[in-house]
């Protein structure tokens, strides 16, 4: 994953640093980075951050676009911003979510993307047919 190359020569793991950098510059929280490039074909990897506010989500955001865009990167698309709670960031083969506490343990994307567990599935496949 960090090896692939992106237009510009700059590596996906550049863009998960830019990333990481400015969203603990404006105290996010938990930064979370998941490789999903197996499981989906929107993105290679999401980044996942909270703010403790809707402000504080909205700087974040802003941290994230003024630096992506300063080193380079582009920015294909924002959702969420109006509203706060969740905030989408679509840097291409890197989607960055900004959410508040209860967004992300509503949503639980972590959960959700987690890569999957024979162990555990083979668990939920016999407590099915019991």
């Amino acid at each position: 994953m960090a090896g692939r190359r992106r237009a510009g020569g700059s590596s996906i793991g550049d863009l998960i640093d830019v990333v990481r950098e400015s969203a603990l510059d404006k105290k996010g929280e938990g930064l979370t980075v998941l490789d999903v490039s197996a499981r989906t074909i929107l993105a290679d990897t999401f980044a996942i951050v909270s703010g403790r506010s809707k402000i504080q989500t909205r700087a974040i955001a802003d941290a994230v676009i003024e630096a992506a865009r300063f080193h380079g990167f582009g920015v294909s698309r924002v959702e969420g911003y109006a509203d706060g709670s969740w905030i989408l960031i679509d840097l291409g083969n890197v989607i960055v979510h900004v959410f508040t506490p209860e967004q992300r343990a509503f949503y639980n994307l972590e959960r959700l993307w987690a890569p999957f567990d024979s162990a555990q599935g083979d668990k939920a496949q016999r407590a099915q047919s019991s």
